[in-house]
């Protein structure tokens, strides 16, 4: 990357900056290659964040299945990751992992999980667990709150054959043929997933990022304190593919120890570890052992810590001198918070990042965790929160007396509560998964790159003024 007629004089934030179109020989935006090249396995630069509100196994699976990587929040007790890794590493490629409920539960419990829009459905299963129908999620809008799902069950819905999900184009022609958005998949008469049609399109653009034994991969993060390698050797036993040691002050001697301990189990695993914001810090952490490092201070959306106490760093020059010195370690970067629209992942790419981490961008989907609620004004949304706020403080902690629990919520940071709204025509993280990746694909043939590191070589970046960011800006009205 470098400046296009310009050096700046100040740190830069991504609205400070855009890409200026070179000569290209790329001929279409499915002419690119977005697969990082980090080691961590994935077919797209796009990991979501270690939060609670944002990453739980249903999320990290998806994730996946279309070739990024979820990161299971350190906040979770070891026993839970354990099950939540497991779970993900169960769960098929091909098609999605169904949504259950009893035939007694009603509409309001299926809208809890699902939004009234075609494309998802609930399956139903009896008390002995024996498949008793699919509800589509269209069929919700309709009905009253009260319905019982049996109710509005069809038992003529078609299902499909687990055998002819192997083609994913065949999936999609069989779906358009029978004229139906949404199925069940069968094998041997018991349900095993969900497709839709939009899904089986999905599966024949994407490449999911899956192990050596063809299971979808996922990361999990840990702390730095405690017996941090007996934790670490825990997830790498339940199946980790990828390990996170994440805390707010990366460049802290603690950090350092908890790399160094973890690199000596010499699991075989990519090691990530963060969050800085300067070279020294990188350089730091890759002599330990870390492979990729995580990057950012105070850019993320739940996070108050700049406010609070001044520290961090403007997230596009952070990233710039980041992978830098990443680069020359052998290590690789992820651009961690900060991005609000598809432009900024390319901007955090160009800057050299390998990855870019999403947190509350991801956190008003379908398959973060949560349920889904309904404001005064008939709007979803999901609860969404940071994890140094009261509330994360007090759920990675509730295991301690009141008094200590109390001296450490004392001191919590960030917001505890956002309600993060459910887009309608995004209502899945797959569905934002594709603005993303559209937008990137579009920046690389603008660069005339063909991959990542292409275009981290070609891309072209100028400085802008605010009025040049605003003018960017589709107009929310009609002239």
């Amino acid at each position: 990357m470098r400046f296009y007629d310009s050096t700046p004089t100040s740190d830069l934030t991504y609205s400070d900056v855009f890409l200026v179109p070179s000569r290209s020989e790329v001929a279409s935006r499915l002419d690119v290659s977005l697969a990082p090249d980090d080691g961590t396995g994935a077919t797209i630069p796009l990991v979501s964040a270690n939060m609670n509100s944002v990453t739980g196994a249903r999320l990290a699976a998806t994730m996946a299945r279309r070739g990024g990587l979820g990161v299971l929040p350190q906040d979770m007790h070891l026993q839970d990751l354990d099950a939540a890794i497991r779970w993900v590493k169960d769960q098929p490629t091909l098609f999605d992992t169904q949504r259950e409920l009893r035939p007694d539960s009603t509409v309001a419990d299926a809208l809890k999980l699902v939004p009234a829009l075609p494309g998802q459905g609930i399956v139903l299963r009896n008390a002995e667990g024996d498949y008793a129908g699919c509800v589509e999620a269209s069929a919700l809008q309709s009905a009253l709150p009260g319905a019982r799902l049996s109710d509005l069950a069809s038992s003529a819905m078609p299902s499909i054959d687990v055998d002819d999900v192997s083609d994913p184009r065949a999936a999609f022609d069989l779906m358009v043929a029978a004229g139906i958005e949404f199925a069940p998949v069968m094998r041997h008469g018991e349900v095993v997933g969900t497709l839709s049609r939009k899904g089986a399109l999905r599966s024949t653009l994407y490449a999911p990022n899956v192990d050596g034994d063809g299971r979808l991969r996922v990361a999990a993060a840990l702390g730095i304190n405690g017996d941090v390698a007996t934790k670490a050797r825990a997830l790498h036993d339940a199946g980790v593919d990828t390990l996170v040691l994440d805390t707010a002050h990366g460049d802290q001697a603690a950090m350092l120890r908890a790399v160094s301990a973890v690199a000596g189990l010499n699991l075989g695993k990519p090691l990530v570890a963060g969050n800085v914001v300067t070279a020294s810090a990188v350089a730091d952490l890759a002599a330990a052992g870390a492979t990729i490092i995580k990057v950012g201070v105070g850019p993320g959306a739940m996070c108050t810590t700049r406010m609070m106490t001044a520290v961090g760093r403007p997230q596009f020059s952070a990233v710039l001198e980041t992978a830098a010195a990443a680069q020359e370690a052998g290590a690789a970067v992820w651009a961690d918070g900060g991005v609000r629209y598809p432009r900024d992942v390319a901007l955090a790419l160009a800057a050299g990042a390998a990855s870019v981490m999403i947190g509350s961008w991801f956190a008003g989907t379908i398959e973060a965790p949560g349920t889904l609620e309904t404001d005064p004004e008939g709007r979803l949304y999901k609860d969404s929160w940071g994890m140094a706020s009261t509330k994360a403080v007090q759920d990675r902690f509730d295991r301690l007396d009141p008094y200590e629990l109390a001296r450490k919520t004392l001191f919590a940071e960030g917001i505890s509560s956002s309600r993060i709204l459910l887009d309608p025509q995004r209502p899945s993280v797959e569905d934002l998964i594709d603005m993303i990746t559209s937008g990137v694909r579009s920046s690389l043939t603008y660069a005339g790159a063909r991959n990542l590191a292409e275009f981290r070589d070609r891309a072209l970046v100028g400085i802008q003024s605010a009025a040049g960011y605003e003018e960017g800006k589709a107009l929310p009205v009609g002239w």
